[in-house]
Protein backbone atom coordinates (compact mmCIF):
# COMPACT_ATOMS: atom_id res chain seq x y z
CA UNK A 1 0.00 0.00 0.00
CA UNK A 2 1.64 3.38 -0.84
CA UNK A 3 2.30 5.73 1.87
CA UNK A 4 0.86 9.31 1.97
CA UNK A 5 3.08 12.03 2.98
CA UNK A 6 2.73 14.62 5.21
CA UNK A 7 -0.01 17.16 4.35
CA UNK A 8 -1.05 15.89 1.25
CA UNK A 9 -4.40 17.12 1.77
CA UNK A 10 -5.75 20.16 3.60
CA UNK A 11 -8.66 20.58 0.90
CA UNK A 12 -6.49 21.47 -1.69
CA UNK A 13 -5.04 24.14 -0.02
CA UNK A 14 -2.02 26.18 0.19
CA UNK A 15 0.48 27.55 2.71
CA UNK A 16 -0.50 31.41 3.16
CA UNK A 17 0.23 33.89 5.79
CA UNK A 18 -2.25 36.33 6.96
CA UNK A 19 -3.58 38.28 9.61
CA UNK A 20 -6.99 36.79 11.46
CA UNK A 21 -9.51 38.92 12.26
CA UNK A 22 -10.08 39.98 16.08
CA UNK A 23 -11.79 36.91 18.00
CA UNK A 24 -15.43 36.86 19.34
CA UNK A 25 -14.96 37.34 23.55
CA UNK A 26 -17.95 36.20 24.94
CA UNK A 27 -19.57 37.98 27.85
CA UNK A 28 -18.41 37.25 31.44
CA UNK A 29 -20.30 36.82 34.61
CA UNK A 30 -23.78 35.35 35.58
CA UNK A 31 -26.24 37.53 33.59
CA UNK A 32 -29.52 38.84 34.21
CA UNK A 33 -32.39 36.24 33.74
CA UNK A 34 -34.29 36.85 30.43
CA UNK A 35 -37.88 35.19 30.36
CA UNK A 36 -38.36 36.03 26.62
CA UNK A 37 -35.33 33.96 25.23
CA UNK A 38 -37.46 31.37 23.99
CA UNK A 39 -39.06 33.90 21.84
CA UNK A 40 -35.62 35.96 21.00
CA UNK A 41 -33.76 32.21 20.36
CA UNK A 42 -36.73 31.46 17.75
CA UNK A 43 -36.54 34.87 15.93
CA UNK A 44 -32.63 34.40 15.44
CA UNK A 45 -32.56 30.62 14.31
CA UNK A 46 -35.61 30.70 12.28
CA UNK A 47 -34.44 31.03 9.01
CA UNK A 48 -31.49 28.91 9.23
CA UNK A 49 -33.98 26.01 10.80
CA UNK A 50 -36.03 26.53 7.40
CA UNK A 51 -32.70 25.55 5.25
CA UNK A 52 -33.41 22.20 4.36
CA UNK A 53 -30.81 21.98 1.66
CA UNK A 54 -28.06 24.31 0.72
CA UNK A 55 -25.54 24.39 -2.12
CA UNK A 56 -22.59 26.75 -1.70
CA UNK A 57 -18.68 27.33 -2.38
CA UNK A 58 -16.74 28.00 0.66
CA UNK A 59 -13.70 29.96 0.48
CA UNK A 60 -11.53 28.80 3.41
CA UNK A 61 -8.79 30.04 4.66
CA UNK A 62 -6.72 30.32 8.44
CA UNK A 63 -5.27 27.45 10.21
CA UNK A 64 -5.56 23.97 11.01
CA UNK A 65 -2.90 22.07 12.80
CA UNK A 66 0.16 24.01 12.14
CA UNK A 67 -0.66 24.59 9.02
CA UNK A 68 -1.80 27.84 7.67
CA UNK A 69 -4.75 27.29 5.21
CA UNK A 70 -6.69 28.62 1.58
CA UNK A 71 -8.69 26.94 -0.51
CA UNK A 72 -12.20 26.33 -2.53
CA UNK A 73 -14.69 23.57 -1.23
CA UNK A 74 -18.18 23.06 -3.73
CA UNK A 75 -21.05 21.61 -0.96
CA UNK A 76 -24.52 20.45 -0.90
CA UNK A 77 -26.22 19.44 1.62
CA UNK A 78 -29.81 18.04 2.88
CA UNK A 79 -31.66 17.18 5.84
CA UNK A 80 -31.40 15.20 7.76
CA UNK A 81 -27.86 14.06 7.11
CA UNK A 82 -26.76 14.30 3.59
CA UNK A 83 -23.31 15.79 2.40
CA UNK A 84 -21.12 16.47 -0.76
CA UNK A 85 -18.16 17.96 -0.07
CA UNK A 86 -15.54 18.46 -3.16
CA UNK A 87 -12.29 20.15 -2.83
CA UNK A 88 -11.50 22.34 -5.77
CA UNK A 89 -7.94 22.11 -7.41
CA UNK A 90 -7.16 24.88 -9.85
CA UNK A 91 -7.32 22.53 -12.36
CA UNK A 92 -8.59 19.26 -13.50
CA UNK A 93 -10.24 16.92 -11.15
CA UNK A 94 -10.99 17.40 -7.40
CA UNK A 95 -8.45 16.91 -4.57
CA UNK A 96 -11.20 14.64 -2.95
CA UNK A 97 -14.99 14.04 -3.04
CA UNK A 98 -16.62 13.36 0.36
CA UNK A 99 -20.19 11.82 0.38
CA UNK A 100 -21.92 10.98 3.22
CA UNK A 101 -25.99 9.89 3.56
CA UNK A 102 -26.01 10.20 7.13
CA UNK A 103 -24.00 11.03 10.71
CA UNK A 104 -22.60 7.47 11.02
CA UNK A 105 -20.83 6.87 7.55
CA UNK A 106 -19.27 8.48 4.57
CA UNK A 107 -17.04 8.07 1.77
CA UNK A 108 -14.08 9.76 0.72
CA UNK A 109 -12.30 9.55 -2.85
CA UNK A 110 -8.96 10.67 -3.48
CA UNK A 111 -9.47 11.24 -7.62
CA UNK A 112 -5.78 12.30 -8.50
CA UNK A 113 -4.58 9.21 -6.25
CA UNK A 114 -6.60 6.18 -6.81
CA UNK A 115 -7.53 6.02 -3.16
CA UNK A 116 -10.68 5.27 -1.20
CA UNK A 117 -12.17 5.24 2.18
CA UNK A 118 -15.18 3.65 3.24
CA UNK A 119 -17.92 3.57 5.99
CA UNK A 120 -15.95 6.12 8.09
CA UNK A 121 -17.67 8.87 10.54
CA UNK A 122 -18.65 11.63 8.43
CA UNK A 123 -17.31 13.64 11.46
CA UNK A 124 -13.72 12.08 11.57
CA UNK A 125 -13.08 12.40 7.85
CA UNK A 126 -14.04 16.33 8.47
CA UNK A 127 -12.05 16.57 11.49
CA UNK A 128 -8.69 14.74 9.62
CA UNK A 129 -9.13 17.02 6.64
CA UNK A 130 -9.83 20.30 8.24
CA UNK A 131 -9.50 19.90 12.50
CA UNK A 132 -13.16 20.17 13.34
CA UNK A 133 -15.17 17.35 13.72
CA UNK A 134 -18.50 17.87 12.79
CA UNK A 135 -21.52 15.66 11.25
CA UNK A 136 -23.43 16.56 7.99
CA UNK A 137 -26.29 17.99 9.88
CA UNK A 138 -24.11 20.30 12.10
CA UNK A 139 -22.06 21.48 8.76
CA UNK A 140 -25.60 22.55 7.68
CA UNK A 141 -26.45 24.15 10.49
CA UNK A 142 -23.18 25.85 10.95
CA UNK A 143 -23.11 26.79 7.05
CA UNK A 144 -26.94 28.20 7.55
CA UNK A 145 -26.55 30.01 10.87
CA UNK A 146 -27.48 28.15 12.94
CA UNK A 147 -24.85 27.27 15.14
CA UNK A 148 -24.82 23.99 17.10
CA UNK A 149 -28.79 24.33 16.91
CA UNK A 150 -30.79 22.36 19.71
CA UNK A 151 -33.82 23.20 22.02
CA UNK A 152 -33.37 26.58 24.69
CA UNK A 153 -33.18 25.81 27.70
CA UNK A 154 -32.19 28.74 29.34
CA UNK A 155 -31.43 32.95 28.86
CA UNK A 156 -29.46 35.29 30.64
CA UNK A 157 -29.29 39.15 29.52
CA UNK A 158 -25.95 40.90 29.32
CA UNK A 159 -26.50 43.96 28.48
CA UNK A 160 -27.28 43.99 24.32
CA UNK A 161 -26.33 40.74 24.41
CA UNK A 162 -28.02 37.53 25.22
CA UNK A 163 -26.65 33.93 26.10
CA UNK A 164 -29.39 30.94 25.48
CA UNK A 165 -28.07 27.73 26.67
CA UNK A 166 -29.37 24.19 24.78
CA UNK A 167 -28.52 21.02 26.26
CA UNK A 168 -24.74 20.78 24.72
CA UNK A 169 -24.19 24.25 23.48
CA UNK A 170 -24.61 27.59 23.94
CA UNK A 171 -25.44 30.64 21.42
CA UNK A 172 -24.96 34.36 21.96
CA UNK A 173 -27.26 36.50 20.49
CA UNK A 174 -27.29 39.85 19.72
CA UNK A 175 -29.96 42.48 17.94
CA UNK A 176 -29.10 43.42 14.22
CA UNK A 177 -31.48 45.29 11.83
CA UNK A 178 -33.80 45.17 14.37
CA UNK A 179 -33.80 41.40 15.57
CA UNK A 180 -32.21 38.70 17.35
CA UNK A 181 -29.28 36.99 15.50
CA UNK A 182 -27.02 33.98 15.81
CA UNK A 183 -23.41 35.80 16.29
CA UNK A 184 -21.62 32.67 18.17
CA UNK A 185 -22.19 29.83 19.20
CA UNK A 186 -19.90 27.21 21.41
CA UNK A 187 -19.79 23.51 22.35
CA UNK A 188 -16.54 22.26 24.51
CA UNK A 189 -13.94 23.87 22.82
CA UNK A 190 -14.70 24.45 19.34
CA UNK A 191 -16.82 28.53 18.57
CA UNK A 192 -18.49 28.98 15.78
CA UNK A 193 -18.81 32.91 14.71
CA UNK A 194 -21.14 34.78 12.24
CA UNK A 195 -20.13 37.98 10.24
CA UNK A 196 -20.96 40.00 7.09
CA UNK A 197 -24.87 39.54 7.38
CA UNK A 198 -26.30 39.80 3.92
CA UNK A 199 -30.61 39.10 3.37
CA UNK A 200 -30.79 38.05 6.96
CA UNK A 201 -27.92 35.37 6.73
CA UNK A 202 -23.68 35.48 7.71
CA UNK A 203 -21.45 35.18 4.68
CA UNK A 204 -18.34 34.12 6.56
CA UNK A 205 -18.21 31.88 9.62
CA UNK A 206 -15.35 30.92 11.47
CA UNK A 207 -14.62 28.13 13.44
CA UNK A 208 -12.01 27.80 16.28
CA UNK A 209 -10.91 25.20 18.78
CA UNK A 210 -9.33 26.62 21.72
CA UNK A 211 -7.20 23.82 22.56
CA UNK A 212 -6.40 20.45 21.19
CA UNK A 213 -8.82 18.40 19.44
CA UNK A 214 -10.37 15.75 21.32
CA UNK A 215 -8.51 13.27 18.92
CA UNK A 216 -4.91 15.23 20.16
CA UNK A 217 -4.49 17.76 16.82
CA UNK A 218 -3.07 21.06 17.50
CA UNK A 219 -6.02 24.07 17.99
CA UNK A 220 -7.56 25.33 14.28
CA UNK A 221 -8.60 28.51 13.45
CA UNK A 222 -10.68 28.13 10.05
CA UNK A 223 -12.44 31.36 8.40
CA UNK A 224 -15.21 30.24 6.04
CA UNK A 225 -16.43 32.99 3.40
CA UNK A 226 -20.02 31.47 1.49
CA UNK A 227 -20.52 32.55 -2.15
CA UNK A 228 -23.27 31.04 -4.98
CA UNK A 229 -25.28 29.96 -1.97
CA UNK A 230 -28.55 28.31 -3.35
CA UNK A 231 -31.49 27.96 -0.80
CA UNK A 232 -34.09 25.04 -0.65
CA UNK A 233 -33.08 23.82 -4.10
CA UNK A 234 -33.78 20.62 -5.27
CA UNK A 235 -31.07 17.81 -4.68
CA UNK A 236 -31.40 14.34 -6.75
CA UNK A 237 -30.26 11.59 -5.05
CA UNK A 238 -27.12 11.19 -7.35
CA UNK A 239 -25.74 14.29 -5.57
CA UNK A 240 -25.06 12.28 -2.26
CA UNK A 241 -23.71 9.14 -4.55
CA UNK A 242 -20.02 9.08 -5.86
CA UNK A 243 -18.61 6.77 -8.59
CA UNK A 244 -15.66 3.97 -7.20
CA UNK A 245 -12.56 4.78 -8.75
CA UNK A 246 -11.45 1.70 -10.47
CA UNK A 247 -8.60 -0.63 -9.29
CA UNK A 248 -8.43 2.18 -6.45
CA UNK A 249 -6.51 1.38 -3.46
CA UNK A 250 -7.91 1.51 -0.53
CA UNK A 251 -7.45 4.47 2.46
CA UNK A 252 -7.90 4.30 6.69
CA UNK A 253 -8.89 7.06 8.65
CA UNK A 254 -6.06 6.50 10.72
CA UNK A 255 -3.58 7.00 7.78
CA UNK A 256 -5.79 10.09 6.48
CA UNK A 257 -5.33 11.82 9.80
CA UNK A 258 -1.14 10.92 9.93
CA UNK A 259 -1.24 13.21 6.55
CA UNK A 260 -3.84 15.67 7.24
CA UNK A 261 -2.75 19.13 8.81
CA UNK A 262 -3.47 18.01 12.37
CA UNK A 263 -0.57 15.94 12.26
CA UNK A 264 2.12 16.54 10.03
CA UNK A 265 5.33 14.47 9.83
CA UNK A 266 8.02 16.06 11.27
CA UNK A 267 10.78 17.86 9.39
CA UNK A 268 7.79 19.19 6.83
CA UNK A 269 8.53 22.55 6.10
CA UNK A 270 6.36 25.30 6.96
CA UNK A 271 7.11 27.74 4.04
CA UNK A 272 6.46 25.13 1.22
CA UNK A 273 2.59 23.84 -0.08
CA UNK A 274 2.20 20.27 0.86
CA UNK A 275 3.63 17.56 -1.44
CA UNK A 276 1.37 15.24 -3.97
CA UNK A 277 0.82 12.33 -3.04
CA UNK A 278 3.20 9.38 -4.20
CA UNK A 279 1.87 7.32 -6.54
CA UNK A 280 3.20 4.80 -9.00
CA UNK A 281 2.79 4.85 -12.99
CA UNK A 282 0.27 2.31 -13.24
CA UNK A 283 -1.34 4.00 -10.20
CA UNK A 284 -1.50 6.89 -12.43
CA UNK A 285 -2.90 5.54 -15.39
CA UNK A 286 -5.14 3.94 -13.38
CA UNK A 287 -6.82 7.17 -11.66
CA UNK A 288 -6.78 8.81 -15.38
CA UNK A 289 -9.15 6.09 -16.92
CA UNK A 290 -11.15 6.18 -13.71
CA UNK A 291 -12.15 10.03 -13.97
CA UNK A 292 -15.96 10.23 -13.08
CA UNK A 293 -18.63 12.10 -14.57
CA UNK A 294 -19.03 15.55 -12.13
CA UNK A 295 -22.23 15.87 -10.60
CA UNK A 296 -23.05 19.47 -9.58
CA UNK A 297 -23.04 21.27 -6.34
CA UNK A 298 -22.42 24.86 -5.30
CA UNK A 299 -23.36 27.58 -8.10
CA UNK A 300 -24.18 24.52 -10.96
CA UNK A 301 -26.78 23.24 -8.47
CA UNK A 302 -30.26 22.61 -10.17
Amino acid sequence: MRPLPPAFLCLSLVLVSACGAKRFAPPSGPGTPFSGYASAYDQATGDCRAVKTMTATLALSGRAGTQRLRGRVDAGFAAPSQARLEGRAPFGRPVFILVARDDAAATLVLPRDNRILRAAPPAAIVEALAGVALTPAELRAAMAGCGFGGAPADGRAYGDWLVVDTPDASSYLRRTDGRWRVIASTRGPLTIEYRDFAGGRPSTVRMRTAAASASGGAPTDLTVKLSDVSINVTLEPAVFEVEMPEGAEPLTLEELRRAGPLAPAAGASRNQPPPRLRRSAGASAKAESGERQRVGVGPHAH
